[in-house]
């Protein structure tokens, strides 16, 4: 008991002597302001002495200070993402100019932001595309977000016009670009579409859509709004999710988004 005091009273000390030392102590508690409260210099050197010696005592109290501030900040940011999260939900998961596999009526929506020169995002298709194949109730919108350079922005606006010309081909290409070897740019995006028998001239035609480079700036603007600050991220409930999660990572979010 004498011990708890002790921490008790030395923990007062060292806000006091905080407070002091970034401009002294206003009014003490239960006192009125015209009864400010000044220390006097034997008070000072005693109040940091006893700071002092608590802390090389405790210095665990320094960590679990840190600890317990980072706790609240990360609590306050997700509270906040969430919050942008459900403002955005509309743009999230109902924008015309995203495309959308999987079960178009899924009681559960994935949104995934990506870039077809992101490694990660190259690491991760293979599980979306087990999730899509595993899940018939799980639906997912992808949203072209090239943050990786001039390529990566030429050739999202490829995979766009992809979608404007036939909606039903997108899928096949944007898997096919992501498993293509070295930089993404607008020639290699123009090469699979070739591949894939999309006719070039209508391709060339969707490319001068306004809607395209409308909806690659709105992505890196709801991006930001919901503080998604690279590739991949995915949007799961109200869970901003970074980087490259993995099928049972998937598969454990869209369960809890569910309720299960």
């Amino acid at each position: 008991m004498v011990t708890n005091r002790r921490q008790r009273f030395a923990c007062w000390a060292i806000l006091a002597g905080a407070a002091f030392l970034c401009g002294g102590l206003a009014t003490a508690p239960g006192v009125t302001s015209a009864q400010e409260t000044e220390l006097s210099p034997t008070q000072e050197d005693a109040v940091r002495s006893l700071v002092r010696d608590y802390i090389l005592e405790n210095p665990e109290v320094i960590l679990e200070s840190l600890r317990a501030h980072q706790t609240r900040a990360e609590a306050e940011g997700r509270r906040q993402a969430q919050a942008a999260v459900a403002e955005a939900r509309e743009v999230l998961e109902n924008d015309p100019m995203s495309p959308v596999a999987g079960n178009p009526d899924g009681d559960v929506t994935v949104v995934e932001f990506f870039d077809y020169n992101c490694g990660f995002c190259r690491q991760v298709l293979p599980d979306v595309q087990a999730h899509l194949e595993a899940d018939g109730n799980v639906r997912y919108v992808f949203k072209e977000f090239p943050i990786l350079g001039q390529e990566s922005v030429d050739a999202a606006r490829v995979a766009l016009a992809v979608f404007v010309v036939d909606p039903d081909a997108y899928l096949p290409f944007h898997a096919a670009l992501m498993q293509s070897r070295g930089t993404v740019d607008r020639a290699k995006a123009l090469q699979v579409a070739a591949e894939l028998g999309i006719d070039p001239v209508k391709l060339e035609d969707a490319m001068a859509d306004p809607r395209i480079d409308a909806a690659l700036r709105s992505n890196l603007e709801l991006a930001r709004e919901i503080d998604i600050r690279g590739t991949p991220a995915f949007v799961i409930g109200d869970e901003v999710v970074p980087g490259a999660v993995g099928l049972e990572t998937l598969q454990e979010l869209v369960a809890g988004a569910r309720g299960v």
